[in-house]
């Protein structure tokens, strides 16, 4: 069990960064520090990957018209959606993903991940960290601790979010936060702001605003004669400034990069562009890519908001809506053979999850309500052995039959696959001792 220390200085560093943006500096200057970390450590010798992207459907994704279909259920369960056969004899899933019908081989399916907490925060807070949610501690996400433990290019974000992430740095400290694109990528145009050089911003104004917050930082080291945390900012700050000047960043987050036949295999929508992005900075060298995806808490017109088909006119140009499935296969299929084409499957482990799932029960608004006892996660590369589906449901989707798994042996399996001891110990700054994923198991048959 490895033991570290952690002092923290947060109120400080909020109020210090709150003055930077005051100054004008903001992303479009180098408070990519205020982000960014040098990671002292690397993976250990049982890492069976070396990166990973965490697709959130956040809302709740159900499974019953997913990757659990009960189609022998009475009609008020099953729903509208029927289940197709894939390329794994015996495995099927939703007719409305069918280019994932066609790797299914390359994924896992848990369907028997279960837990108690069917409310969007404490929901999100339970499965992106493998700890249930407590009012005193923040726990830090998976991305958060992955850029604390893992050495990457120092011109490189350890930890990207496209657009932005429910994972907090919580008690790590707000040094290991990600670094959020803001907005989701749209098209070849697609730029992230503080990467991205035009003509507004050249490299001569990013060496005027390093020296200007070289003069913050004397003013401001005054105050915090004793912070530790500040006594790391000029090391995060020299790689932040590294970020912004190196031509391999900026090409990781360029999607004009990419031949247009490849971007269309993606989907021409910011959830299969996401996907690209996440592609490519994996492909880079980045360590953890998060996708937010949002429009999946359907309480009302499950179906129809999942199937898509929805026509609309705006400003004289017809829209068809592509639906929350399609948007998936199209993106999740691409980024899962991207990567198995290119190598880098077998060492990037991809969970797709949301909070919670949605009830078997069809509402009277035909659509799904909050259900956190039954619910499906995928899982693929960095040694996860596809076209398996571990654990099952009931007849009627409403729980697991047996072994239920729980977020926390997701959090101790993705930790263990990236190299990282789920029992590792860090320390809060009231000295208490916290274990990153205490009450989580491996999950031994998904290798």
């Amino acid at each position: 069990m490895s033991r570290r220390k952690f002092a923290s200085t947060t109120e400080r560093f909020y109020s210090r960064r709150q003055a930077l943006k005051a100054g004008g500096l903001g992303l479009g200057g180098l408070s990519l520090a205020d982000y960014l970390r040098a990671s002292e450590a690397g993976t250990t010798a049982n890492a069976s990957a070396q990166g990973a992207i965490f697709i959130f459907l956040n809302g709740g994704p159900p499974h019953l018209d997913t990757f659990d279909l009960k189609p022998d259920a009475p009609e008020e369960i099953r729903g509208e959606f029927k289940p197709i056969a894939t390329n794994v004899p015996g495995i099927s899933i939703c007719e409305h993903m069918p280019r994932l019908a066609q790797v299914t081989d390359k994924f896992a399916l848990l369907r028997s991940v279960s837990h108690s907490l069917a409310a969007h925060e404490l929901g999100t807070k339970y499965v992106i960290t493998g700890n249930r949610p407590i009012p005193s501690l923040e726990y830090p996400g998976f991305g958060n601790v992955v850029a604390k433990e893992l050495s990457c290019a120092a011109e490189l974000p350890p930890f990207v979010a496209i657009p932005e992430s429910p994972m907090k740095a919580g008690y790590i400290g707000v040094e290991h936060s990600s670094f959020n694109t803001v907005v989701a990528p749209v098209g070849p145009s697609f730029r992230v702001r503080g990467i991205s050089i035009d003509g507004s911003l050249t490299l001569s104004d990013m060496v005027r605003r390093q020296t200007l917050l070289e003069e913050l930082d004397d003013t401001f080291r005054a105050a915090d004669a004793h912070s530790d945390l500040l006594a790391g900012l000029d090391k995060f700050r020299q790689r932040a400034h590294a970020i912004l000047r190196s031509e391999k960043a900026r090409d990781a987050f360029d999607l004009g990069r990419e031949k247009p036949e490849v971007a269309e295999r993606f989907g021409m929508h910011a959830f299969g562009q996401s996907c690209l992005l996440a592609a490519r900075l994996i492909e880079a060298g980045v360590r953890f890519v998060t996708i937010n995806s949002t429009g999946w808490d359907t309480h009302q017109n499950n179906f129809k908001q999942l199937r898509g088909g929805t026509v609309t006119e705006k400003f004289g140009r017809r829209e068809v809506d592509r639906g929350k499935l399609p948007e998936l296969d199209d993106g999740l299929s691409a980024l899962l053979s991207r990567l198995d084409s290119n190598g880098l499957l077998a060492s990037t482990l991809i969970t797709v999850m949301g909070e919670f799932s949605r009830t078997p029960n069809i509402n009277k608004t035909a659509g799904r309500d909050h259900w956190s006892r039954a619910m499906s996660v995928l899982m693929a590369g960095g040694g996860v052995r596809g076209g398996q589906v571990i654990g099952e449901t009931d007849e009627k989707g409403m729980g697991p039959t047996s072994d239920p798994i729980a977020p926390d042996d997701i959090a101790a399996t993705l930790y263990h696959t990236l190299g990282i001891e789920p029992t590792t110990e860090y320390y809060t700054d009231s000295g208490r001792p916290v274990q990153l994923a205490r009450d989580g198991h491996v999950i031994k048959a998904l290798f």
